[in-house]
């Protein structure tokens, strides 16, 4: 079978602030982190890294960042979401004239378009943006769910390269398998289900918890990979905690919280966004002890 050219630990990045500003320094260290981890790839500008409330500057900031950072070690996966496709296309382009190698664009947010309109939505994208396209389905968030029929159209249009798939149902990667071509990337964007959706033909994971702990994700994924999935039974229960920890308050301010923990980057969230609530702090740190983190 034809390997996909986006595979692996792909982690979903936090966008680092500090009093209201994007923190530069920051954000280069942690893509150096990542790097040194063993990660696959860069996702910036992406839910994680709170898209919604970037401005235009600070989506394309990131993302040159990233692609500087790299300098070519890994390639880089851009976000450019937006509910309006005009401006997902606009996102898009950015991303290009920046560097990044390919986009991560998610079902437009709130509008919930049909079948056909989330169709038409990526193929305008994939026509307009000559970069490879990640179809990114995350009904929680997005209000919509892309069918895998719907996934198997899209994957005969030649910009589009893959799909994470954040809804945690692990019977879609063997049906997108058996219906997409060859080549096509099966990420995962849920990290406690990774395991079994690589198991079942998928081709890695686009991580949150990578953030916190990327050498410890990208040995997971690894082993996922090379078919050791005893070994990798045995890594993901030492992550399993950490995997649940990220989502006990809205993401990513737990992955900020925990990373904060380490001396990487401020905890600092944006509106609407609320820092990691008192509560879930003490799960969080136990979780982190468990990975091997702290």
């Amino acid at each position: 079978m034809k390997k996909p050219r986006f595979s692996g630990c792909l982690p979903a990045l936090v966008t680092p602030l500090r009093d209201g500003e994007l923190d530069e320094g920051a954000f280069r260290r942690l893509v150096e982190r990542q790097i040194e981890g063993g990660v696959h790839g860069l996702v910036p500008a992406g839910t994680t890294g709170e898209s919604a409330s970037l401005t235009d500057s600070e989506h394309r900031r990131i993302i040159e960042i990233a692609v500087e950072t790299a300098a070519g070690r890994v390639p880089v996966i851009a976000g450019a979401t937006s509910s309006a496709t005009a401006r997902s296309i606009e996102l898009g382009q950015s991303a290009k004239a920046a560097g990044a190698d390919a986009l991560l664009v998610a079902a437009p947010p709130y509008n919930k378009p049909s079948q056909e309109g989330l169709y038409r939505h990526f193929a305008a994208v994939a026509e307009a943006v000559s970069l490879p396209v990640i179809v990114y389905n995350v009904p929680s968030r997005t209000g919509v769910d892309i069918a895998s029929a719907t996934v198997a159209r899209l994957a005969e249009l030649s910009n589009i390269a893959g799909i994470k798939d954040a809804t945690g149902e692990l019977a879609r990667v063997s049906i997108m398998r058996r219906d997409c071509p060859d080549g096509f990337a099966l990420l995962s964007g849920d990290d406690p289900s990774a395991v079994g959706y690589i198991a079942q033909g998928g081709h890695g994971v686009i991580s949150v918890t990578s953030n916190v702990a990327p050498k410890q994700t990208a040995k997971l994924i690894d082993a996922c990979l090379e078919g050791d999935f005893e070994a990798a039974a045995r890594q993901q229960a030492k992550l399993i905690r950490l995997h649940q920890a990220m989502f006990l308050d809205a993401s990513p301010a737990p992955a900020k919280f925990a990373l904060a923990q380490l001396d990487l980057i401020d905890q600092e969230v944006r509106l609407p966004l609320a820092p990691c609530a008192e509560a879930v702090r003490p799960a969080i740190l136990q979780a982190m002890r468990e990975a091997g983190v702290l």
